[in-house]
């Protein structure tokens, strides 16, 4: 069965004032919210595991403010959009979510893709696959695993305690991520979309989608995006914090072996931890314009 959060679990979210809007992509409904002139160069702006949309409240006005539209998706199984069961969850049904909104109902082209975390997964993944609608990409906080090499300690303790949870404290999760304290309503905005444990299923699920092996089911097509990212000669940007235990070692990667990251200025947030966009939204938006207007 496919739940659906109801609207008034988000009534009152702190400095998040925009609409959802709504499309179908398959048999699903996705949210996303958007910032911004509506003739403006688009950043999608991905977000990933536990959080939803909300986590981009602070970078969405910064590029409003600089001309640029920003389109912030809730990925299927989180914030408001449906909630199917664990069957339908896969690494590739992500990424088709994704393209089917980007692409086939929104029709965004010459797209900025930012991911962050699984917004990282997906989105490196979808400009990979469809580069022809995809003019930059900015990678923040995430990487393209493949299963060649293993994942760090800290990540297994994070998803062993995500699958081994009786109850799922998803505010808690994204406090922990955090360098910053995060006030009460914050939190129970994170919280929001999830009214009990029948809803959580994608994120208890999502940390066992990452490929840690040749074996996994997404390891070719992840394989195959790393063909065309190490040809990737597009403005590349890494824009990771100063503290991420989880995804720091992927920066030096990711700016080494793709080409259009190369001779580029490549900023360090300071301050924030493994959800940069709450600990420091504003200087990532500002990082984020800056790249896509220059």
């Amino acid at each position: 069965m496919v739940l659906r959060t109801d609207d008034a679990r988000f009534a009152g979210l702190p400095d998040f004032p925009y609409e959802p809007s709504y499309a179908t992509v398959g048999t699903l409904r996705m949210a996303y919210v958007t910032a911004g002139p509506a003739d403006g160069p688009v950043a999608l702006l991905l977000h990933g595991e536990p959080s939803w949309s909300f986590l981009y409240r602070k970078v969405l006005p910064v590029l409003a403010d600089a001309g640029i539209r920003a389109v912030a998706p809730d990925l299927v199984g989180f914030g408001r959009s449906d909630k199917p069961p664990a069957a339908a969850h896969s690494y590739a049904a992500h990424v088709e979510w994704v393209r089917a909104l980007a692409f086939d109902a929104l029709d965004l082209r010459d797209v900025t893709v930012v991911g962050q975390d699984w917004g990282g997964l997906i989105g490196l993944r979808v400009a990979a696959e469809h580069p022809d609608r995809v003019a930059r990409i900015v990678a923040a906080n995430t990487g393209l695993p493949t299963g060649e090499h293993g994942m760090p300690k800290v990540w297994w303790q994070f998803r062993r305690a995500v699958e081994n949870a009786e109850t799922l404290d998803i505010g808690r999760f994204v406090q922990a991520g955090c360098a910053k304290p995060m006030s009460d309503e914050v939190r129970a905005a994170y919280d929001a979309p999830f009214p009990d444990e029948s809803y959580k299923i994608a994120p208890r699920l999502m940390p066992g989608l990452v490929p840690v092996s040749l074996e996994d089911p997404a390891a070719p097509a992840n394989l195959a995006a790393w063909q065309v990212l190490r040809k990737w000669d597009r403005p590349f940007l890494c824009a990771f914090s100063d503290g991420d235990p989880i995804t720091g070692p992927m920066a030096p990667i990711l700016r080494k072996l793709v080409p259009g990251a190369a001779g580029r200025d490549h900023p360090v947030i300071e301050g924030a931890g493994h959800f940069l966009q709450e600990d420091a939204g504003e200087r990532l938006g500002e990082e984020i314009a800056r790249f896509m207007t220059r």
